[in-house]
């Protein structure tokens, strides 16, 4: 499942996310959601999210 839709993230959910530095690369960062940073319903390049070790990316793909 992607990221794009604030609806499909839950709090504690595994996730990997595209950390600001990793944008060019795509490279992806596994990690438990702990807040929803993205306001909106949905957003174009993935919801923004911040991981229980402080990370915070765009969430890519949501593991169930």
């Amino acid at each position: 499942m992607t990221g794009q839709t604030r609806s499909d993230i839950r709090i504690g959910a595994e996730v990997d996310i595209v950390l600001k530095k990793d944008q060019r690369s795509g490279a992806l960062t596994r990690g438990k959601v702990k807040d929803i940073l993205t306001k909106s319903p949905n957003h174009p390049h993935g919801i923004k999210v911040r991981l229980e070790d402080g990370q915070v990316g765009r969430v890519k793909q949501i593991h169930e």
